[in-house]
């Protein structure tokens, strides 16, 4: 049984840090694990920033010495290619832009997405850490009040709930709201 040898606040603090699942994933494993918002909510935070530096940092330079090999040249081409082609919309959006990307917890944005963006646009480290940052807080914000709204008791309700957001989101299409306000189109694509 894992949780002899893990704590749930470890498990929610991993998935914060995972790709694609994040802070999102993060508070809604903690929903499921019972653990409290008051401890949740900074657990995911801290755990959804920790990777952010880094790929700030250093994705560039990954990316550099990924180029160099067969296996992942064309993949990062084509992630390069993708996220240049339209450096100038997102520079005249830059702050706003990463903060609503981020901010909005749809399919395909986050934090890592956001950070991958702003690095290879070479976006201000200050300026979109800023952002991130901010996104993550108003992203914490969405998610409790979904989870606090969907929350009975019953993990049925709750999964129904997310699942009943990500198509809603697919549906109406508010990811490409976002994009087309932002200059942020097709990124979602940019790190799957």
């Amino acid at each position: 049984n894992l949780s002899q040898h893990i704590s749930r606040e470890l498990i929610i603090f991993i998935i914060s840090m995972i790709p694609i699942l994040e802070l999102r994933g993060g508070l809604l494993a903690a929903s499921l694990l019972k653990v409290s918002a008051v401890k949740a909510i900074p657990i995911c935070i801290i755990g959804n920033i920790i990777p952010i530096p880094f790929i700030l940092l250093f994705i560039r330079q990954i990316f550099k010495v990924l180029k160099k090999t067969k296996l992942f040249h064309g993949l990062i081409v084509k992630m390069e290619d993708r996220a240049m082609g339209k450096s100038d919309q997102i520079k005249r959006y830059e702050f706003f832009g990463l903060l609503l990307f981020v901010g909005i917890p749809l399919p395909g944005t986050g934090a890592w997405t956001g950070s991958l963006i702003a690095s290879l646009l070479e976006v201000d480290i200050k300026k979109s850490s800023i952002a991130i940052f901010c996104g993550l807080i108003m992203a914490t914000v969405i998610m409790y009040v979904v989870l606090l709204i969907s929350f009975t008791g019953d993990t049925f309700c709750m999964v129904s709930a997310g699942i009943l957001i990500h198509v809603i989101s697919d549906k109406y299409s508010v990811n490409n709201f976002i994009i087309k306000q932002t200059g942020f189109e097709k990124t979602e694509r940019i790190f799957l």
